[in-house]
């Protein structure tokens, strides 16, 4: 469809109103991806409104993934699952270094645990959560989480319960503040669930004060946080940054902060949290899919009494509850002592092995330092698409920092995320020389 007829069909006096008359569009068919959007003049011209209006339209369209700005370009519809997804490229040849995956060599063998976990068949009406599982994640949690009264609740993996939290809080367009660079899963459960993303930015030491302050200034109802190897980045809450955000969210004690503590186990720092004592809304996530596999999909939610409640409604037997099989299993590899050392062995292998590339390219020439977490975020001297064009016809495909920023007035992305630590020193070497070639 053209932009002239276009902006024929798209109605509405409010910003809500126009967003809702483009997806009314999308869903018929009248539009499709790749078309392009008026020009935000044309279109307030025509419906009789102010330019801001049809620019915060546009906005709304971009935060729920349905359209994405392409400069003077224009504004294009694209598919609904526009957001990147972790994992393998799929029907490429390049050697992909953009996996975010863990070393599957890494991860503990289940099968001598399994036999032993079967025991009698749970019914409905019975407990959600194993006791014995439950009990030990309370000792797994309660050092590092300021609040004294909270609750476990036992979910299918850390995206899991984001979704189920921000549900059982939020509407349908309120504001949630994500880190800017942002986890991928992040980016794609706030789009899907309607919600707009209000970017924080983050430095070495984490979310920024002033970022922070601004999203909350902007009416934020929910905070997404990694506290520590903060994917892309890799980066952690420093114990200064920590107690400035507590103290400036003493102000705003009903604001849902959920924080996500992906590479707890495998982690080199130590935990510092956003939650303070006396916080009434919270959840600490720990899934196990970094050290147990991403197939085992559970992971440990310590919330608030209130939130706890709330989720035990979205939870209840005969629907979504996590398998007590798969509860017994993930408790059985955590309690085992060859498990753990495998464990610790896999967080050792990848703070080696990281450290060990950004070394490589440091001899290049380019300024890298591992900080934690399973991947190596690397700044580079132009935009990281261009490298990644050159990387791609050395047969190398990388994930450039774009993919995760959230801030659309940012301009390109300088940085590139790269999945390294399965990489034997021959390659390693080669993809060092290869990055130094393509920003050279």
């Amino acid at each position: 469809m053209s932009g002239d007829t276009m902006s024929d069909e798209i109605t509405g006096r409010t910003a809500a109103e126009i967003a809702g008359s483009v997806r009314a569009l999308r869903e018929r068919g009248a539009l499709a991806p790749g078309d392009l959007l008026p020009p935000v003049r044309e279109l307030a011209a025509r419906l009789g409104v102010n330019r801001n209006t049809t620019v915060a339209a546009y906005r709304q369209l971009s935060q729920a993934g349905l359209v994405v700005s392409r400069g003077r370009a224009g504004t294009m519809l694209v598919e609904h699952d526009a957001v990147a997804q972790e994992g393998y490229a799929q029907n490429t040849v390049l050697r992909d270094v953009g996996t975010g995956n863990p070393d599957p060599a890494l991860i503990p063998d289940p099968s001598g645990i399994l036999a032993g976990v079967a025991g009698r068949p749970v019914l409905y009406g019975e407990p959600v959560i194993d006791p014995s599982l439950e009990a030990w994640a309370r000792e797994w949690v309660a050092p590092d989480l300021p609040a004294s009264d909270f609750r476990i609740t036992i979910t299918s993996g850390a995206v899991d319960a984001v979704e189920r939290l921000l549900a059982q809080a939020l509407m349908r367009d309120d504001a949630v503040a994500l880190e800017d660079p942002c986890f991928l899963a992040s980016i794609h459960t706030v789009r899907l669930g309607g919600y707009r993303a209000i970017p924080v930015p983050v430095d070495d030491e984490g979310m920024t004060v002033d970022g922070l302050r601004a999203a909350l200034d902007a009416g934020v109802r929910a905070i997404i946080c990694t506290p520590r190897a903060q994917n892309p980045t890799g980066v952690s809450l420093s114990p200064a940054r920590a107690t400035a955000l507590r103290a400036l969210l003493a102000e705003h004690p009903y604001v849902l902060i959920i924080e996500d503590d992906h590479f707890s186990m495998l982690s080199e720092r130590p935990y510092e949290s956003l939650i303070g004592s006396g916080h009434r809304r919270f959840a600490m996530l720990r899934s196990v899919s970094k050290f147990l596999g991403p197939d085992m999909c559970l992971a440990v939610a310590a919330t608030d009494p209130e939130t706890a409640d709330r989720l035990a409604m979205r939870l209840s037997p005969g629907t979504t509850w996590v398998s007590h099989l798969l509860q017994r299993l993930a408790l059985g590899m955590l309690t085992d002592d060859s498990a753990l050392a495998t464990i610790r062995t896999a967080g050792a292998h990848y703070a080696e092995r990281n450290r060990a590339f950004a070394e490589r390219l440091r001899a290049h020439g380019i300024d890298a330092e591992y900080v934690d977490g399973m991947n190596l975020w690397v700044r580079l001297t132009q935009p990281a698409r261009v490298a990644s064009q050159q990387l791609m016809r050395r047969g190398w495909l990388v994930r450039t920092g774009d993919e995760f920023l959230l801030d659309e007035t940012a301009g390109p992305s300088h940085h590139a995320r790269l999945t390294v630590h399965d990489l034997n020193d021959e390659d390693a070497a080669q993809l060092a020389a290869d990055i130094s070639s393509a920003v050279g």
